[in-house]
């Protein structure tokens, strides 16, 4: 089964390349020749992530998949949330936002955050949605060279690394996208 994974995130399409069993292969919207954005209007992630699996189908007439992703930080009153992606503006790179979120944690003592993943799956009639969740802290400083994201200041809940100082594999055992794909998954192979 060929899946279309609504994202260009290179990153994203191999994290979930890493995940899928024998029998599927994954397609992602550069290999369809999208390279624009599409509209994250919503104020969930649960929205937006609908959004995007509504925007493919709608547009491509495929069945798809979109994911969205938010670090909620429990200090920050779940901020960045839905704005993850943007939280130091529009225009932000993933320094931009760690350096932000470090900046507001300064000096704070409650670190606990989690990854919220939420992904929608159009199959040509209806949609479904999955969730994944991974609890964990903010560090203090960031630590690591892998991942992608804020991946160097998450440490999962019974580590002491970040996302970025693990490998791929050892972030798969915790992470809150596969939790989250694993459901689909399921959903899958029970609905082929």
């Amino acid at each position: 089964m060929q899946l279309l994974f609504a994202t260009s995130n290179v990153n994203k399409v191999k994290e979930i390349q890493s995940l899928l069993p024998e029998g599927f292969s994954l397609l992602g919207l550069n290999d369809i020749g999208f390279s624009g954005d599409i509209p994250e209007t919503a104020d969930t992630i649960e929205g937006n992530s609908l959004l995007k699996a509504q925007f493919i189908a709608e547009n491509y007439n495929r069945i798809c998949f979109s994911e969205d992703t938010g670090l909620e930080v429990v200090a920050l009153n779940g901020r960045p949330g839905v704005r993850t992606a943007r939280y130091a503006g529009e225009q932000a790179c993933n320094q931009d936002n760690i350096s932000l979120v470090l900046k507001e944690m300064n000096a704070i003592t409650e670190r606990k955050a989690r990854f919220k993943t939420v992904i929608s799956f159009f199959d040509g009639n209806e949609f479904k949605q999955f969730e994944g969740i991974c609890n964990g802290s903010i560090a203090t400083e960031v630590k690591g060279n892998d991942g992608f994201g804020y991946d160097p200041i998450f440490i999962p809940d019974g580590e002491v690394r970040t996302f970025a100082e693990m490998t791929l594999a050892e972030k798969n055992k915790f992470s809150h996208r596969k939790k989250a794909f694993n459901q689909f998954l399921e959903y899958l192979k029970d609905n082929k």
